[in-house]
């Protein structure tokens, strides 16, 4: 079956005049509980196709030399309870790989992890596994049903000069890297080290290791200690010795003073390099002295029918050879909902870039980015969502200065 037939697949299973009986009957199915109720088990999951049309080289984190992209994603999640203090969670993706992208098709265990909590009052949460970070307020709604957008904002996809495999020697290199030196630039170029670099947050970031979490009152925190640093790509966030020998630390503290508002502050700390670039590192020093330092701040607004979403961020990447390369990026997002099922949401994005020392004077590493998205999205039944999403981005200097991006997205829940 070719993928774009997806699309006609989903729209007949999940608009039937008999749709809604049957998924009532599957949810029964997929859930199993004892007598008791004390244990009990759920599966869940959404069907995604994904159609991208873009100019070369793909943006954010899109893997393809092509213009165009069709994207078929399966994630099936596990939610099991264990009594009244212990629960397991899971999630199984089927898909061309982590990010959008032309790979052959896979299975990978994307999430896993166990939760404990020793009180009924939701104070104390203590969780063991791989599983998306705590930072920011993004992440809390990133999954395809939930996003009103079909792409991830700015600061979770846009790519930098770093990359996490090799220790920068010069501020040429980094400049090199972030593709500030080809002139004319060169969108071959731009694209052939694409899979090198790294955002200053990849996306949901499900590096593994420990948390803690909890609410007292109008107040919530969440701490964690993991493997890989914010910016780490995907393969590096399985369990490994990186969690011992250098963890990343982040956390997030935020107050709801009312029903509509929530304010947060993030913070996360740890090296952005793996272990294989150790041979890459200078004598007398470590992975220790190349960490990425986040700051961050969130705010969400509800009322009636509108949604409000901004953050804020601030990364320092730490090199001892040529200091610090610091960049901010935020993104502010509104969502209004017109009907029960008809919705549009927008979202402006920017991106800049603090200078380092270079040849003398002082340069930015990077090319300040700003990119506005607009996205409509249809509920055509509670199981069928069909999302729409038009992107205008500009980045001076690039290979493309100015770049449009042409999304849509079909999700069925099951």
């Amino acid at each position: 079956m070719k993928l774009r037939h997806l699309w006609i697949l989903i729209l007949l299973v999940a608009t039937a005049p008999a749709a809604e009986d049957f998924f009532d009957r599957l949810r029964e199915t997929l859930s199993v509980s004892s007598a008791d109720g004390q244990i009990g088990a759920r599966l869940s999951g959404t069907l995604d196709v994904e159609s991208y049309h873009f100019q070369f080289p793909a943006p954010g984190l899109i893997y393809t030399p092509d213009t165009t992209l069709i994207n078929p994603r399966l994630a099936v999640f596990c939610d099991t309870q264990l009594g009244r203090q212990f629960y397991l969670f899971a999630q199984v993706r089927v898909d061309r790989g982590f990010d959008s992208s032309d790979e052959n098709v896979r299975t990978r265990l994307d999430e896993y992890a166990l939760r404990y909590a020793p009180g009924s009052a939701g104070r104390l949460n203590l969780q063991i596994g791989k599983f998306a970070t705590v930072v920011g307020n993004w992440v809390q709604r990133h999954g395809s049903w939930e996003n009103p957008f079909i792409t991830a904002p700015l600061p979770y996809e846009n790519l930098t000069g770093i990359w996490e495999s090799v220790a920068v020697r010069s501020s040429g290199v980094l400049l090199a890297w972030a593709h500030l030196l080809l002139v004319p630039p060169n969108a071959k170029a731009e694209y052939a080290d694409k899979h090198l670099r790294s955002p200053m947050i990849w996306g949901p970031s499900y590096a593994s290791g420990l948390a803690i979490f909890g609410e007292f009152g109008r107040l919530t925190y969440a701490a964690e200690m993991k493997n890989a640093a914010l910016a780490s790509q995907p393969e590096s966030w399985n369990f490994d010795h990186g969690l011992r020998e250098h963890p990343t630390v982040s956390a997030r503290l935020a107050y709801r003073p009312n029903l509509m508002w929530n304010f947060g502050l993030s913070a996360s700390t740890g090296p952005y390099l793996r272990p294989a670039a150790l041979p890459t590192i200078p004598a007398g020093f470590g992975l220790g002295d190349y960490r990425e330092v986040v700051i961050g701040q969130d705010v969400s607004f509800a009322w009636h029918y509108w949604q409000v979403w901004l953050e804020a961020y601030r990364a320092r990447f730490e090199n001892p050879r040529i200091g610090h390369a610091d960049t901010f990026a935020g993104y502010a997002e509104v969502k209004y909902k017109f009907t029960p099922q008809f919705s549009g949401a927008i979202r402006w994005n920017r991106q800049t870039y603090g200078d380092i020392n270079h040849a003398g004077g002082r340069r930015p590493w990077g090319r300040d980015t700003w990119r506005l998205d607009v996205a409509p999205s249809y509920r055509l039944t509670p199981q069928l969502q069909l999302k729409l999403q038009y992107s205008y981005q500009e980045e001076p200097d690039a290979a493309q200065p100015t770049r449009q991006t042409f999304a849509t997205q079909a999700t069925l829940r099951f």
